[in-house]
């Protein structure tokens, strides 16, 4: 199952457990996947979007942790 809902840099922030400033900044630096929307000037991702490039990020616990198992 998909989910669509789409975030913007609030809502990244609140599922990596970072300032908005820091998502902000990730984007800048090129770290974060291509909006899948931008409307009215702001980037918006679809949730999906943002889990998958959480899972494949450098220094992700969860990633390592699994691959040990």
């Amino acid at each position: 199952m998909t989910d669509r809902r789409l975030w913007s840099y609030k809502e990244i922030a609140a599922h990596i457990s970072v300032q908005t400033d820091t998502v902000r900044s990730y984007r800048k630096h090129g770290l974060l996947p291509p909006p899948d929307l931008v409307e009215g000037g702001k980037p918006y991702w679809y949730a999906d979007t943002i889990r998958a490039w959480v899972a494949r990020r450098p220094g992700n616990r969860r990633a390592r942790r699994d691959a040990k198992d």
